[in-house]
């Protein structure tokens, strides 16, 4: 049941890797065709992670948390250090994941300020197929602003 989400990590710090490799920073905050930036799509990634596991471990957003959300589409950091960021969420992520006791799976969960309800289970599926939107959102965008 875990396990694919690890997985997940691993192909979307692969695949994150090879569609950022060569571009500049530039490149990496253009919004070609409007569209949200790659640096956008690699800071949500990480932070998205670090939100949904830390609602994961049945904890609330830090104030921190919840200020860095709205800076995710400022430009700032290049491609190395974006990536830097990324690993790093994956691999807290990917602790917590691992630390998980079976039994867990079924217990509540509230996720935002809403209290939308979920479970250990559910969260560790969403924290997969989230990541993985994204990171189709930032290939596309690679591939746009490459041409533009």
């Amino acid at each position: 049941m875990l396990a694919p989400t690890l997985y997940a990590y691993m192909q979307a710090y692969d695949d994150v890797v090879q569609w950022t490799e060569g571009l500049s920073d530039g490149q990496i905050w253009s919004r070609p065709h409007g569209l949200a930036p790659a640096g956008f799509q690699l800071r949500h990634i990480a932070g998205s992670v670090e939100r949904l596991t830390a609602y994961l471990r049945g904890q609330q957003l830090t104030a921190l948390q919840l200020e860095a959300v709205h800076r995710e589409m400022e430009p700032g950091l290049g491609r190395t250090a974006l990536l830097e960021v990324v690993a790093g969420s994956f691999q807290d992520s990917g602790r917590v994941i691992r630390s998980l006791d079976p039994a867990t799976l079924i217990d509540s969960r509230a996720v935002g300020r809403k209290q939308l309800p979920t479970t250990v289970a559910g969260l560790v599926v969403h924290l997969a197929e989230h990541t993985q939107r994204h990171v189709g959102e930032l290939i596309i965008t690679t591939k746009l602003a490459r041409v533009t």
